[in-house]
């Protein structure tokens, strides 16, 4: 993402106008558009125009719109993001008030303005967007006999490319070679779909995950035919892919697999790779039960109080995906609760909903906290909080009660 213009005053309003170069931008965009913002950007809109013989005629023709944000569409897979909302500023061909979808698209500027004005939160955002030294995309398969599922690991979330399914023979006694020619198809086409979204010559890490054998038998496929081709950049690669265990080949096995010690040592510096150490830490503490874990808005809060979640390693673990409540009273409680762990020199995450670290966040209600000392009891003496009567198991430093 490229910075075209900033334009904001002391108290937080004003502009800021970017330009998406990349997939990955989208995604960003995704995470700083808020319902209520201002939106600006290019269109394409279908006027219809009456005659003076009362008969109509249609065209299309590109307008710049500025609508006021009601809904936001995005899709990882196609990098689309799909904005609606009402038209804010009147000019030729649309009235205020009309309703319009505007489609962020790569390589086309926006320019977004802040309703309530510019945060801290949607600022970091912003910079995290712009920043020019992000950690590289990590391919993965992770499968089993017939089945493979292709993803991407970027620094925000886990995009998934394709799904391979074929057909395998079970083994059966004296007809082993049908099996073995069933494997080598499909090795063959998830190699050939592997390709086709990814470039396996570049050197970094191409995680191969399965239960039993399967990811061990794609690596010698991978490298037999790099071998028979001549591939001298695959083969110069082959040290970067590494085999991993899973469960089963289905994408959620993709938790674990980033867990592997193997893999954390290939990703050690990336943030994916930190935030799922701090959702571990957090587990492990959790399972120990020693006053030192909590979740639940309510109990972190009430942690961040008392100054626990500051300096000498405090974590506040929050998703991402509460600061797009339509609610302003509410951003602004998140808001605040980061940029006071902040002020208190403490570690505040948000952790994208769309990574397994984030995900497992998400089970615990979106909020949780690891303290510098250890507090009992923040889940009395407190009323449950309304916005997560029906999601957060508020209350509790334990993992069951």
């Amino acid at each position: 993402m490229r910075l075209v213009k900033q334009n904001i005053e002391r108290d937080g309003s004003g502009t800021i106008t970017l330009f998406p170069e990349e997939p990955e931008d989208m995604w960003h965009a995704y995470n700083l558009i808020a319902p209520n913002d201002l939106l600006r950007a290019s269109a394409i809109r279908k006027v219809t125009t009456e005659g003076v013989t009362g008969s109509t005629t249609s065209k299309r023709v590109h307008v710049t719109l500025l609508i006021s944000v009601t809904s936001i569409d995005f899709d990882p897979q196609a990098g689309q993001l799909h904005v609606g909302g009402k038209v804010a500023e009147e000019n030729k061909w649309v009235g205020i008030g009309s309703h319009h979808t505007l489609d962020l698209e790569l390589n086309r500027n926006f320019t977004l303005e802040k309703k309530e004005g510019w945060d801290s939160v949607a600022l970091d955002v912003v910079k995290e967007a712009i920043r020019q030294d992000k950690e590289g995309t990590v391919p993965a398969v992770v499968m089993q006999e017939g089945l493979a599922n292709i993803c991407l690991i970027t620094e925000h979330q886990t995009i998934l490319k394709q799904r391979v399914e074929t057909g395998i023979p079970k083994k059966r006694s004296g007809r082993a070679s049908d099996h073995d020619k069933g494997m080598t198809k499909f090795f063959e086409v998830t190699l050939e779909t592997l390709k086709r979204h990814v470039d396996i010559s570049l050197p970094r890490p191409l995680l191969l995950a399965s239960p039993g054998f399967t990811a061990s038998g794609f690596q010698k496929y991978i490298i037999d035919e790099a071998t028979r081709l001549g591939d001298k950049a695959v083969l110069a690669n082959k040290s970067n892919f590494i085999v991993v265990h899973s469960s089963s080949g289905h994408l959620h096995s993709l938790n674990e697999v980033l867990k592997s010690p193997e893999v954390l040592t290939k990703l050690k510096d990336t943030k994916y790779s930190q935030e799922t150490r701090h959702m571990d830490d957090f587990m492990t503490l959790l399972r120990k039960d020693d006053g030192r874990a909590w979740y639940g808005p309510n109990e972190v809060e009430k942690a961040v109080e008392k100054g626990a979640v500051g300096r000498g390693g405090g974590v506040l673990l929050i998703n991402n995906a509460l600061f797009r409540s339509q609610e302003i009273g509410t951003r602004k409680r998140w808001v605040a609760l980061v940029d006071k762990v902040k002020e208190a020199g403490g570690d505040a995450r948000i952790l994208s909903s769309d990574h397994e670290s984030g995900t497992r966040l998400e089970g615990l209600g979106g909020i949780a906290a690891i303290l510098t000392f250890p507090l009992e009891d923040l889940d009395e003496d407190g009323e449950e909080d309304e916005e997560y009567n029906d999601d957060v198991p508020n209350g509790t430093n334990q993992e069951s009660k």
